[in-house]
């Protein structure tokens, strides 16, 4: 049984940073792509950053510039580097492992940002 636990979230004042980390518990190479979403009270979950097997790595809008989604290969971890953070980025942020048709959540991690 594939398992992923985030961990870094916290309070943070607007304009702070974290980082995320997601623990894998086999080799991250075995998946086709890793990687963070995150669903606020009363939203839908939605992908924040996303990168592939080869590197590839797509944002949503909100985030691009100021979200940077990395992974260790040799540490089976996947990192999230948030900066400049807002009050809406506020959510539980999960790491998502796929692998062809299957997809594996880790618990998810609370980000709050407020003053």
């Amino acid at each position: 049984q594939v398992q992923l636990v985030e961990s870094g979230g916290g309070l943070v004042q607007p304009g702070g940073s974290l980082r995320l980390s997601c623990a894998v518990s086999e080799s991250i190479l075995r998946f086709n792509a890793m990687g963070w979403y995150r669903q606020a009270p009363g939203k839908q979950r939605e992908m924040v950053a996303r990168i592939s097997s080869d590197g590839t790595t797509t944002y949503v809008d909100s985030v691009k510039g100021r979200f940077t989604i990395s992974r260790d290969n040799a540490k089976n971890t996947v990192s999230l580097q948030m900066n400049s953070l807002k009050p809406e980025d506020t959510a539980v942020y999960y790491c998502k492992a796929e692998r062809f048709w299957y997809e594996y959540w880790g618990q998810g991690t609370q980000v709050t940002v407020s003053s």
